[in-house]
């Protein structure tokens, strides 16, 4: 039986040309270690590794490694975060100088530094004036060495780390209160844990071997710098036997290291992500979780959150992409909506104060915040995907905006508690994100911004992820709430019924501009934008108003029982249970006629839409009842005619 996870592959050969030269270099990397086995004298090992000089050697070696790992965490993490996050002038030249010892020889290497930090280098003098301190022959010397030659390791492994890290953790972080600092230790850090051990270790492996920097540099002088690895050269000379043990000692510790790392060599967060969506040893992790789910009840006894108090509008001119003003009094919610590209996210962003490509000059609650930086704003982000820290639980995840505010610890929790109460997931407090359903996780996220306290409130297509059951119930949830929130709510969708469910005004953007903001019922009515008009279901055509109708874009004339003034831009819109379907051409009232091809049927609730494509019109759906479709014998590829009379077009001014 083949074990579970094992990968399996064809039964193809590998080309000879290829398998040779890969065994030959097994071989020659494998033949030098097997030397070392095949030559050292087991009887004598412990003798070897005990005796004094190497004990010594291995002491130093240690305290120079450790030292040397340090000093690589403190300069080199920061460093990485640096390269990983942060756009500037001669970023390539920095990365390169940080490869650079990788590749340099290590006598090379300590030549420079001896250069650099030597009585008679550029900084030594200084140095030993003014501090007294003096690196060439010195221990700290060889943690200099070792630390220069071992940190790009580091930087390297954990750069990998950070730039699989997607950076809206670190954004949804910002948008709950927490200042960058705070971010990096309590989110970025955590979340790329996998990458700092694995660079950590090989750091820490690689400053434990050097050689040649240490040598030319700080000398080899015992008990001060003769580490391991120099031990190893003197009883090369001296006791080869000894130096052959030695070898092995160090050949073990780098086999360990290599272990222990084995498939961690740039751990990224995703990594963790599937680490926690596996199930808990009680059976309660995501497999174990329904996909479809009722709506909980908060417990019996539970604290309700009061809203924040207070009561804030919203003014916000926006440039750059996105050009537009936007008022909206408190305890308003906004549906923005658009096709992609037309610049729903960049408005969020540009709110936040997350993105260059927009510029908002916002007030909240009749205070300018457009100078603060996006952790001062009060401005709570919910990502499509919720973003909630892999590594919290559901209520450390809640509490993260208060903790951040400076809310002692223990009033934090019973807020944070109380919100997931309020929004039916209380219960679930302990678990990790990845042990929650979609649905779930969505709440948890709502929890999570609500509790910071937020003065306005974005929400980017906060229920996409879910299925159609769920939707509804976390729908439900959502308008309970934004129905007592004292701010505004801005909410990214492409679902009509959530905008016309939630919002009380839909702001329609295309290309960065606002071609409609109304109530949902006007909208609905006299949609601006063909792209709405087809989220609603209907078909529509931009064209030009003519004296009986529209002149269409995509070529054809419709005909329309209410046409605007000739010459003016218009949008011609048609309820799809408005287009009749006819095998034949029909007769009688209807002015709108033509011959089509069916494309596609599908099934929309009881009915049926029917795409219907011509050359004399564009393409238009028809929804007609099985029926209907049965008695017409219609099929993809069945020639028909459709009609639609003029009383039913509606022409809408643009």
């Amino acid at each position: 039986m083949r074990r579970a996870g094992t990968r399996t592959t064809s039964g193809a050969r590998p080309p000879l040309a290829l398998a040779l030269p890969a065994l030959l270099g097994v071989a020659f990397l494998a033949l030098p270690l097997i030397g070392i086995l095949v030559r050292t004298e087991w009887g004598e090992l412990g003798d070897h590794l005990g005796s004094p000089g190497t004990v010594e050697a291995l002491k130093l070696s240690l305290v120079v490694s450790f030292w040397a790992l340090g000093l690589s965490l403190l300069l080199g993490v920061p460093l990485a975060w640096l390269l990983a996050r942060v756009p500037f002038p001669g970023k390539a030249l920095v990365r390169s100088l940080v490869l650079l010892p990788m590749v340099l020889p290590p006598t090379v290497g300590g030549v420079a530094l001896l250069l650099a930090f030597g009585r008679r280098g550029l900084l030594g003098p200084w140095l030993e004036d003014t501090f007294g301190i003096t690196f060439p022959f010195h221990t700290s010397g060889a943690v200099l060495a070792a630390t220069f030659v071992a940190m790009p390791f580091l930087v390297i492994s954990l750069e990998g780390a950070l730039g699989g890290l997607r950076p809206r953790y670190e954004e949804t972080a910002a948008s709950l209160g927490a200042p960058p600092v705070r971010v990096f230790f309590t989110v970025t850090l955590p979340m790329v844990a996998p990458g700092v051990l694995a660079g950590a270790a090989l750091t820490w492996a690689r400053a434990l071997g050097e050689f040649g920097a240490t040598i030319t540099f700080a000398g080899n002088l015992p008990g001060t710098t003769q580490t391991l690895p120099l031990q190893v050269y003197l009883l090369l000379q001296e006791e080869p036997e000894a130096a052959t043990s030695v070898s092995l000692l160090l050949l073990a510790i780098a086999m360990g290291v290599l272990v222990a790392l084995r498939g961690r060599w740039t751990g990224t967060p995703r990594e963790r992500d599937r680490a926690a969506a596996a199930p808990d040893p009680d059976g309660t992790g995501p497999a174990a979780v329904a996909p479809r789910e009722a709506p909980v009840a908060p417990p019996e006894g539970a604290v309700a959150p009061t809203p924040s108090a207070g009561r804030w509008s919203l003014h916000a001119e926006v440039t750059g992409f996105n050009r537009l003003t936007l008022d909206a009094e408190p305890g308003t919610t906004i549906a923005v909506v658009g096709p992609n590209g037309a610049g729903k996210t960049t408005l969020l962003r540009a709110l936040l104060g997350l993105t260059p490509r927009a510029h908002a000059d916002l007030t909240l609650g009749g205070e300018d915040v457009t100078a603060l930086p996006p952790h001062r704003r009060r401005v709570a982000w919910v990502p499509q995907d919720g973003a909630l820290f892999p590594h919290l639980s559901a209520l450390a995840n809640t509490a993260y905006g208060l903790r951040a505010q400076g809310v002692p610890r223990a009033e934090a929790r019973r807020a944070a508690q109380a919100w997931l109460d309020r929004l039916g997931v209380g219960h679930l407090g302990h678990r990790r994100p990845g042990q929650l359903s979609g649905g779930q996780a969505q709440r948890v996220a709502l929890a999570r911004a609500l509790a910071a306290r937020p003065r306005l409130l974005v929400l980017d297509e906060p229920l996409a992820a879910l299925d159609q059951t769920t939707r509804a119930h976390v729908r439900h949830t959502l308008r309970t709430h934004l129905a007592g929130f004292g701010g505004v709510c801005l909410i990214v969708t492409h679902d009509p019924v959530e905008a016309v469910s939630l919002a009380d005004r839909v702001l329609v953007l295309d290309g960065g501009r606002a071609l409609q903001d109304a109530v949902p019922a006007e909208v609905t009515r006299h949609p601006r934008s063909p792209w709405v008009a087809r989220m609603l279901g209907r078909n529509a055509w931009p064209g030009t108003a003519d004296a009986e109708g529209v002149i269409l874009d995509g070529g054809g004339f419709l005909v329309a029982a209410d046409p605007p003034p000739p010459g003016t831009p218009a949008l011609a819109i048609v309820a799809p249970e408005a287009v009749s379907v006819h095998r034949e051409k029909p007769a009688g009232s209807p002015r709108n006629v033509w011959p089509g091809t069916v494309r596609e049927i599908t099934g929309s609730g009881s009915r049926l839409r029917v795409l219907v494509t011509s050359a004399e019109a564009p393409d238009l759906v028809a929804e007609i009842t099985p029926g209907a479709a049965a008695e017409l014998g219609l099929a993809e590829g069945v020639p028909v005619w459709t009609s639609v009379k003029a009383t039913e077009t509606t022409v809408v001014p643009l």
